[in-house]
């Protein structure tokens, strides 16, 4: 789950300190950062599944001091990439990254304010975005966020051109990879608790989809 350089439309260089840079964060940074200034919590923890590179982690923290971001990645170049970046931005609420697959039983935190998952579902297996669910049903409570961005099927048909040739070029790298429709991720999200709040159209064809945690149902 992993946002590398051949997973993107764009390419990813290395910087100075082991820092990898994706042109894809520095273009979607501020229209995520618009729909989570909208949603996210006022205070917790914002768990940041799939952090590649670092750049958003680096970026949205410093942007929300009230809140602590903890970037995750199960690939250690990427966690390398994470803390040189977040070495540079020196947010104190920004925690080093943790080793988080999604398609774990377990994962290394036990409760989360938000979970933030931006270009991972389309470039990791199914299993990948079923275990996402089921981690956010944990972690969430009632008030929580689930926020998922990136490109989509909607009503079983690509939103554009660009995306349909994507899409075959992701199934060409990874049979288990590609656009997701987006009503089975809905489905998987609310099988696991999680509530449907609303989908945003995104510059480039892409999609933010969010939900909130699921209620605790109380027994005497």
């Amino acid at each position: 789950m992993t946002k590398a350089s051949d997973l993107h439309h764009d390419r990813l260089a290395a910087e100075a300190g082991r820092r990898l840079h994706a042109d894809a964060a520095i273009n979607n940074r501020d229209p995520i950062l618009a729909v989570l200034g909208r949603h996210l919590p006022a205070s917790g923890t914002v768990l940041e599944v799939g952090s590649g590179t670092g750049q958003h982690a680096a970026y949205f923290a410093p942007r929300f001091p009230a809140l602590t971001w903890q970037p995750s990645d199960p690939n250690p170049e990427m966690r390398r990439s994470i803390a040189a970046w977040a070495k540079e931005a020196a947010a104190s609420n920004l925690k080093p990254p943790i080793e988080l697959d999604a398609r774990a039983a377990t994962w290394p935190i036990g409760e989360a304010a938000a979970i933030v998952c931006v270009n991972v579902i389309h470039v990791s297996p199914w299993a990948a975005t079923a275990g996402l669910m089921k981690g956010a049903g944990r972690l969430l409570g009632p008030d929580g966020l689930l926020y998922l961005y990136g490109p989509y099927r909607v009503g079983g048909v690509h939103t554009a051109a660009s995306n349909a040739a994507f899409d075959r070029s992701l199934k060409t790298r990874n049979p288990e990879w590609g656009l997701r429709e987006v009503e089975e991720v809905k489905e998987a999200a609310i099988e696991n608790g999680l509530r449907f709040l609303e989908t945003v159209d995104m510059p480039s064809n892409n999609l933010s989809v969010l939900f909130s945690g699921p209620l605790r149902i109380l027994r005497a």
